[in-house]
């Protein structure tokens, strides 16, 4: 995920967070009873530990991995050139020399735009895959707070004590949706 689309995800997560924990206070403000139950998830590691977040990095790998040593080729090559160039520039005759350092710049930013679409491509690939790993996380999210009936759960919280950290819980119920 580029870190525009990262950045917006979490300030909208954080805003609603903020949303739901004053709405939750208010709640409590109104209600003398109120004992509400809060858990606390870290939703990188979803991303990075659940069975689906595994299967999408597979995913995206081989769907680029040819993409990915191409490129590496045409670098390999570039800078092979490049080597040929410095060592036989001093026999060169200057028409040839520039003309070949002409070739040799309009490869490399041949190289560069490729390199730029292949990032590009894979950041807009990694945003889809989170997407759908996030739809399905909020789907055991929620059925993991209906089970340990929380009123609110806290995403990336600054310190989290082990008792409320329903991160393992959610990982498995997403683990066992499909």
């Amino acid at each position: 995920m580029n870190r525009f689309a990262k950045k917006f995800v979490q300030s909208t997560v954080i805003s609603g967070l903020a949303l739901s924990f004053f709405s939750t206070a208010a709640i409590a403000a109104d209600e003398k009873d109120f004992s509400g139950r809060i858990g606390v998830v870290n939703s990188e590691r979803i991303f990075k530990e659940s069975n689906m977040a595994k299967a999408s990095q597979t995913k995206l790998q081989s769907e680029f991995a040819k993409r990915e040593k191409d490129l590496r080729d045409d670098a390999q090559k570039i800078k092979a050139a490049a080597e040929r160039l410095d060592k036989d520039a001093a026999v060169m005759s200057d028409t040839d020399r520039v003309r070949r350092q002409r070739e040799l710049a309009d490869a490399d930013r041949e190289l560069q735009r490729k390199q730029r679409e292949f990032t590009e491509d894979v950041n807009q690939r990694s945003f889809e895959e989170r997407s759908k790993i996030a739809q399905k996380a909020n789907q055991a999210l929620k059925a993991v707070a209906e089970q340990r009936k929380l009123d609110l759960i806290v995403q990336e919280a600054a310190y989290v004590n082990p008792k409320i950290d329903v991160t393992e819980d959610v990982i498995k119920a997403l683990n066992n949706l499909r």
